[in-house]
């Protein structure tokens, strides 16, 4: 019984359930995901923490930086929630906009040249003054 509710509360937590969302469509590192959820450092790095020791993720170190993705093989149940919980998200709307900034963070990494704390930086005051001339109109 605690095997199962240890699962469940693995997929009760918004942000994990984004970052797991996320990884399922491209391989990301810490800063990416930062950028895309507008969350800190630490938060992201013990979500990534959690769902490594389910056995959610595949690693790749890459210099300095690890890249994470959702396993393609996954075991028993988590093949089966992943397929719940990507169906459900489809077409839910924070999901799309998740997806619309990684798409932007990802061309403005491409166009930067490199993936660090620089450019992670420069991508969220771009983002921000974003959202504030959205929130002037």
């Amino acid at each position: 019984m605690k095997k199962v509710a240890s699962i469940f509360k693995l997929f009760s937590d918004v942000t994990r359930l984004r970052t797991l969302m996320l990884l399922s469509r491209a391989e990301l590192c810490v800063c990416q995901i930062m950028g895309v959820l507008g969350v800190s450092q630490p938060l992201v790095s013990r979500n990534l923490s959690m769902l490594s020791n389910a056995g959610l993720l595949d690693e790749r170190r890459s210099g300095k930086l690890v890249f994470y993705k959702l396993r393609k093989n996954l075991d028993e149940p988590y093949s089966t929630i992943s397929r719940v919980v990507k169906g459900l998200t489809k077409e839910d709307e924070i999901f799309a906009i998740d997806l619309n900034s990684l798409e932007e963070c990802m061309a403005y990494q491409k166009k930067a040249g490199s993936c660090d704390m620089k450019t992670f930086l420069e991508f969220m005051e771009k983002q921000r003054a974003r959202n504030n001339s959205k929130a002037a109109i």
